[in-house]
């Protein structure tokens, strides 16, 4: 498992833009696949976006596809969620998430039971 320190989040306006970190620290030698999970605390989590091992591959849930960006700088061990026009049912806390990668880089996962290292949460919220 990683540590996952968690920044970004606040309040924004609709049509807004925010953008959330996660750094990992602790194993980073290994390669992880990561996400950003959404939904209430203690409930089920959706995922949001995730990231293959090698940064190859991503996949957007519907709800965000062409509005959110994930994207990840292996060198900082550091992934990002850039989130452009923000709705109000885009308000939510997000999670980000890792699991050690396949030897190929190659999948992702959008399950969350398929991640055993987590943040601790962050709250977006998209008001006016």
């Amino acid at each position: 498992q990683v540590q996952l320190v968690q920044s970004g989040g606040g309040m924004v306006r609709p049509g807004g833009s925010l953008t959330l970190s996660c750094a990992a620290s602790g194993r980073t030698n290994a390669r992880y696949a990561m996400a950003w999970f959404r939904g209430p605390p203690g409930r089920g989590r959706d995922a949001v976006a995730a990231i293959s091992g090698s940064g190859r591959n991503t996949y957007y849930a519907k709800s965000v596809q062409g509005r959110f960006t994930i994207s990840r700088d292996s060198a900082n061990n550091t992934m990002y969620l850039q989130m452009d026009s923000l709705n109000s049912e885009d308000t939510d806390v997000y999670y980000c998430a890792a699991v050690p990668s396949d030897y190929t880089g190659t999948y992702y996962y959008t399950r969350s039971y398929e991640y055993d290292s987590w943040g601790v949460g962050t709250q977006v919220t998209v008001s006016a």
